[in-house]
């Protein structure tokens, strides 16, 4: 099949890339010329596991192509996909207009039938916007097509989008007319063979879904986080009772993690987004304020503990900094919690040396100028001259450091484990004092 993806970023891509690697024909769009130059020279500009060998294979193969036209976009594919980015407002809203604009360009240019697929997150009613333009265009040019339009949002994890996608545990469709239905049928039966993951609903039901999904795993976070904290004040550790709760087959054991909160380009954004969709319509969604409030809270907890330990006064203080990315396998550092725990710690008056194993380009657009950081070139040198060490995301070569040489390096011979990684009596046994979260102590008691 012959299809076009309008939006390279993230979802864009890897969509792509992935419905290339099945055998379908695919031209990917973006306005950004600089990016659609490196697609060309077959440089991924993102960091996914995987996505880099699945891109140059198929655009070797002629399966995979990228321009920055429109015109080649519809003349290209009867089938559209829109994949551009919808950004939060200043009030939590989606900001719609990259994919009303991505509407009017097709409207305008449409030569025959086209099934046009918004992959984008996007809030309920946005389908029906999105066709509205579109036929406001034919309309102007008094052309009699039938462009119709689909939502099927996208459930990719970052770290392991790729696999995600080709191994889907569902794949949302919505729909309001059969044929539409069908040709998502085609489209995917190659990822659909020993079972049918297909779940066809309307368009709106659809794009809610996407949004439902995200605001319960956020929910589930921030549940975790309050009741680590709880467990710290209580002397319990969070982990014993994950593992507990977790058993239960009604929980089940995912997002069961306590840390220091949720980040990156969806659940934040996609809980502001359903919190202003339920205050247009008078609905308080208190479960949703709640869990945003409890990852607010949850982002400055780290640097909060450090302070504490150091009896409030942080000045001529070194910390170091393992992991930068809001989570591992990612260089995405959008609303990641190490943003917030290095504001607080340099804010105090201390000095952070700060790495990551991918994300440090990121590390340096964002954070440049930030006085009292720097950025070290590996684990260990972020280390040199520090009073303590605190590990924000969970790298695997975080997951196993010599405790008995962090002794010997850590001036204050503390750890603060915001991913509970480690093991408290093993930490201990080494010497250094340990500070997770939720795992029954707290600096000062």
């Amino acid at each position: 099949m012959k299809i076009s993806v309008i939006g390279s970023g993230y979802v864009g891509l890897v969509t792509g890339a992935c419905l290339a690697d099945v055998g379908n024909d695919v031209l990917c769009v973006d306005a950004d010329a600089a990016k659609i130059e490196r697609l060309q020279r077959g440089e991924v500009p993102i960091h996914e596991p995987g996505l880099d060998q699945v891109v140059a294979r198929n655009a070797q193969a002629g399966r995979l192509r990228f321009s920055t036209s429109y015109d080649a976009a519809v003349t290209h594919a009867p089938v559209v996909f829109i994949a551009v980015g919808t950004p939060s407002g200043e009030d939590g809203s989606a900001d719609l207009s990259h994919v009303l604009a991505c509407a009017r360009e097709l409207g305008r240019r449409v030569t025959r039938d086209t099934l046009v697929v918004v992959k984008s997150t996007v809030p309920v009613g946005t389908g029906d916007a999105v066709r509205a333009v579109l036929r406001e265009q034919l309309v102007r040019r008094q052309v009699s097509l039938q462009v119709t339009t689909a939502s099927n949002p996208e459930f990719l994890k970052e770290g392991y989008a790729v696999e995600d996608f080709m191994r889907p545990d569902r794949i949302i469709v919505g729909v309001d007319d059969a044929r539409s239905a069908e040709l998502m049928r085609q489209l995917y039966a190659p990822f659909n063979r020993n079972r049918d993951r297909l779940v066809v609903m309307d368009v709106r039901s659809a794009e809610f879904t996407k949004y439902a999904a995200n605001c319960m795993l956020a929910v589930r976070i921030s549940f975790m986080n309050e009741m680590a904290n709880l467990a710290d004040r209580l002397g319990v550790d969070i982990e014993q009772v994950r593992h507990g709760i977790g058993s239960d087959p009604r929980i089940g054991p995912h997002f069961l993690y306590a840390g220091v909160g949720f980040g990156g380009s969806c659940f934040p954004k996609d809980l502001r987004a359903m919190m202003h969709t339920a205050g247009q319509v008078q609905e308080p969604a208190e479960m949703l304020q709640a869990a945003s409030r409890v990852n607010r809270r949850q982002r400055g907890l780290l640097a909060d503990k450090i302070r504490d330990f150091f009896g409030g006064d942080l000045r001529g203080r070194r910390i170091a900094l393992w992991g930068l990315a809001f989570k591992a396998n990612t260089d995405d550092m959008r609303e990641a919690s190490s943003l917030a725990i290095i504001d607080s710690l340099v804010g105090a008056g201390a000095a952070v040396q700060a790495y990551d194993p991918v994300a440090m380009d990121n590390a340096r657009r964002l954070l440049q100028g930030t006085a009292g950081l720097s950025l070290a070139a590996s684990a260990q040198q972020a280390l040199e001259g520090a009073d303590v060490l605190a590990v924000v995301t969970e790298w695997l070569e975080f997951r196993s450091p010599d405790f008995n040489a962090l002794a010997q390096q850590l001036r204050a011979r503390a750890i603060f484990d915001g991913r509970n990684l480690y093991d408290p009596a093993s930490v201990r046994a080494a010497g250094l004092a340990y500070f997770g979260i939720g795992r029954g102590s707290r600096p000062g008691t």
